[in-house]
């Protein structure tokens, strides 16, 4: 499964990699590619991590996240 989320608050590469490592860090993640222009993760994992589960581990290091539609 693929999910996409959108990511406000990221300002420079250092946010891009915090927010790829805890995205990674969330068991059954697959791959994460995370973008500073536009701020978006993709995000392949398997179908036992929410798109939930994704958006907490994001919000939790003080980044806003929305799951963005297929």
């Amino acid at each position: 499964m693929t999910t996409t989320l959108k990511v406000d608050g990221m300002t420079c590469q250092g946010c891009v990699g915090n927010v790829t490592s805890l995205l990674e860090g969330v068991i059954g993640v697959q791959s994460v590619k995370v973008t500073l222009t536009p701020g978006r993760a993709v995000v392949v994992h398997g179908e036992q991590v929410t798109p939930g589960a994704l958006v907490d581990a994001v919000e939790g290091a003080g980044f806003d996240a929305q799951v963005q539609p297929a």
